[in-house]
């Protein structure tokens, strides 16, 4: 009798042992299949209307979506838990990227042609710049419904159309503020403006407020990392326009007479993205327009310090988050060529050349590698920051944009 109750005692803790062990088994493999975002990242392939998703940690990629209309000119901002991709494309698509399922999760077209986009500080709002028919879309983020459409013809009384109406401007350099506003610039009509979003659950409209003859066609613009300076490019002058919004009863104030073609008028072969400025310490790091040169402006007082000459014309002046260096690419025809410069003493350090087309560059969070889109090669290259040297090179269909996760977090991006 005792020796069946043994036996007995025996089959049962075997029996245990094995189903922990199936159970540990099955959750290990949960565990497994588990992905974090804060190591990922979202690819433009702008030649196919797909998007890569990318692991920074690990070099690779880890899914293709395709389906995403016009990306020939697209730019992404990220939900603030780093799970959802908004990506802004040239067709007025805006399209919800799940990039932990590696599928679309909503796509709606709201115009004719956008530009870019932002969303809000609480994360609840994202918004669209137009050029067709102009004017500003903000959708709810979590469904992608119409909340409010800013027409930006309102109160615009110049230009007219024949019938006598006021034209619709063109909206570019859309940018997230502080305490849930965005700001933008009517390329047409000459004007900023800032749409405060934060009464928005009350039902309340958005509140504008309008800033007129900042400066004749503005073409981009960016907003400072601490969100505290709203700075547009002017197409139709030289100079610059720029908004304290600590202080926005002061109005616009005109910096940098001098930046752009000046007296010598040499041909632009791209406009320099503001966004892709540079601001390290004490300094703003700017392409100078259609010069082969990157300007340095002190950030207290808005004027040139110096210029370091460059090997063509800019377009991306981008500093390392340590803001050591900064990286420079360059417009058509010497797009094969990265300069790398020391923010400290404005030195050259090393001059790379990736291949035809480099578009855009995308440091990893802390800025030990930076990733590189190679267009014309179909290729992502990934370089060491600290040697400069190249570390790996990835497949990707005519790569433009790339943006990692940790813009969540970032004003203005």
């Amino acid at each position: 009798m005792k020796t069946n109750l043994f036996k007995l005692a025996s089959v049962a803790v075997l029996a245990s042992i094995v189903s922990a062990c199936a159970s540990y088994t099955t959750t290990d493999a949960a565990v497994t299949e588990l992905r974090a975002t804060g190591d990922m990242g979202v690819i433009i392939e702008r030649a196919t209307g797909q998007v890569q998703v990318v692991n920074h940690s690990h070099q690779e990629v880890l899914a293709e979506i395709d389906g995403l209309g016009d990306l020939s000119h697209a730019s992404i901002v990220y939900s603030r838990d780093q799970r959802y991709a908004y990506v802004f494309g040239r067709d007025g698509g805006l399209t919800k990227i799940d990039i932990l399922k590696d599928k679309i999760a909503k796509r709606v077209i709201q115009s004719g042609n956008s530009i870019g986009g932002a969303i809000s500080q609480d994360g609840k709002l994202v918004a669209v710049s137009n050029y067709t028919p102009g004017g500003v879309k903000v959708f709810n983020s979590e469904t992608l419904e119409l909340v409010a459409t800013i027409d930006s013809s309102v109160l615009t009384t110049k230009p007219k159309n024949k019938d006598g109406s006021s034209v619709r401007s063109k909206v570019v350099g859309l940018v997230d503020a502080p305490n849930n506003k965005f700001i933008f610039s009517l390329f047409d009509s000459h004007e900023i403006w800032i749409a405060d979003f934060s009464d928005i659950e009350k039902n309340k409209a958005p509140k504008l407020t309008k800033f007129t003859d900042i400066g004749l066609f503005p073409y981009d613009a960016l907003i400072s990392p601490d969100g505290r300076y709203y700075i547009a490019g002017l197409f139709g002058e030289d100079g610059m326009a720029l908004i304290d919004l600590w202080h926005i009863e002061k109005g616009v104030k005109r910096i940098l007479p001098n930046y752009g073609k000046g007296e010598q008028k040499l041909p632009v072969y791209k406009m320099p993205h503001l966004e892709g400025w540079a601001m390290a310490g004490d300094y703003a790091f700017m392409p100078a327009v259609g010069q082969h040169k990157v300007l340095v402006v002190n950030t207290k007082t808005w004027e040139k310090v110096t210029e370091i000459p460059a090997h063509s014309q800019p377009i991306f002046v981008m500093a390392q988050p340590d803001n050591r260096q900064i990286w420079v690419n360059f417009a058509y025809p010497d797009n094969n060529t990265i300069q790398v410069f020391n923010t400290e003493t404005f030195e050259l350090v090393k001059t790379l050349t990736p291949g035809p087309a480099v578009l855009h560059m995308e440091f990893t969070p802390r800025g030990e590698h930076v990733w590189m889109s190679v267009r014309d090669s179909n290729e992502v290259q990934v370089y060491d920051t600290k040697t400069q040297t190249l570390l790996k090179t990835m497949q990707s269909k005519s790569p433009s944009g790339i943006f990692f996760t940790n813009r969540a977090h970032h004003i203005g991006l």
